[in-house]
């Protein structure tokens, strides 16, 4: 099983492509596994050319799950408000600090990084933090922390950040529901989007005391437009103009406030990776990075 340890965690990743290509490290989301890349378009992006990595964020999948006590997800969203009430274990920059010692590992100079939602956000500290190890910066679906952004919609909140019941089949189904209100009204996401790996994840590594932590990470990241504005990668902000989870404007903010960004839209996606359009977000993915390359 491909892993290393840092910090007492092991962390577990998969690589595809050839090791010569170029790099392109791909960091998941808030209770997301390395399953959940749609296995398309990693296919399409080591067909291009690019030695695709993608690890299991800490907490989650077959990477290590912390001991420390943690509220309920529905304490926690209970309390959003109040960053007293539940300090973090850990932050979004420690698991972007997790990242970069996967490319230590690996004897990579540093990557293409590629995030989504809490990925992204991690994404994005990474090119804050560690300038020199990322080439380029794509952030999908996420945000900057900016605390004047449309909140989620209700539905989706309590769909999505809801408690994992410990039946199984219970548990799966919530994840389902909670997939498919987040992708919108335009895909079935059971059939084309992340929910139709929820038995898998399940049956994997998913452990909601690690979905409650991230969580609290997310949460007490601060806001990011002014480091942001330091950041001279070239950036690529993907988003879906029907994401009911981290609205639109979160994605147009984050390309207003990188430099060198540019904003893709996918009017029809939510907060999904619908497979019928995986082969456009990879190509926007592939040009950006072959763009950037040439920069570097």
């Amino acid at each position: 099983m491909p892993s290393f340890t840092r910090s007492g965690l092991r962390l577990y990743y998969e690589q595809w492509g050839a090791r010569a290509d170029p790099p392109v490290l791909l960091i998941h989301g808030l209770s997301c596994q390395i399953i959940h890349w749609p296995p398309r378009l990693i296919e399409f992006l080591a067909a291009s050319g690019q030695r695709v990595i993608a690890l299991d964020n800490r907490d989650m999948g077959l990477s290590s799950t912390l001991d420390t006590a943690v509220p309920s997800v529905t304490e926690i969203v209970a309390n959003l408000a109040d960053l007293s009430a539940h300090p973090p274990a850990y932050s979004l920059n420690d698991m972007a600090a997790d990242a970069v010692a996967l490319l230590d590992h690996l004897g990579q100079s540093g990557a293409h990084i590629v995030g989504l939602s809490m990925g992204g956000m991690i994404a994005q500290i990474l090119a804050i933090e560690h300038p020199q190890r990322c080439f380029s910066l794509t952030s999908i679906m996420s945000s900057t922390n900016n605390p004047d952004l449309p909140p989620a919609t209700p539905e989706a909140a309590a769909a999505f950040l809801a408690d994992r019941p410990k039946d199984r089949a219970q548990a799966i189904a919530q994840y389902q529901r909670g997939w498919q209100t987040v992708g919108g009204p335009h895909y079935d996401s059971t059939t084309e989007g992340l929910a139709r790996f929820s038995e898998q994840a399940v049956d994997r590594g998913f452990s909601t005391a690690g979905f409650a932590r991230q969580l609290l990470a997310i949460r007490h990241a601060p806001d990011r437009r002014k480091a942001l504005a330091q950041v001279q990668a070239p950036a690529l902000v993907i988003h879906g103009g029907a994401d009911p989870l981290v609205n639109l404007a979160a994605g147009e903010d984050t390309a207003k406030a990188l430099p060198n960004a540019k904003l893709k839209v996918f009017d029809k996606m939510g907060h999904d990776l619908p497979e019928p359009l995986v082969p456009a977000i990879a190509q926007a993915i592939i040009d950006h990075v072959k763009q950037s390359a040439g920069r570097r």
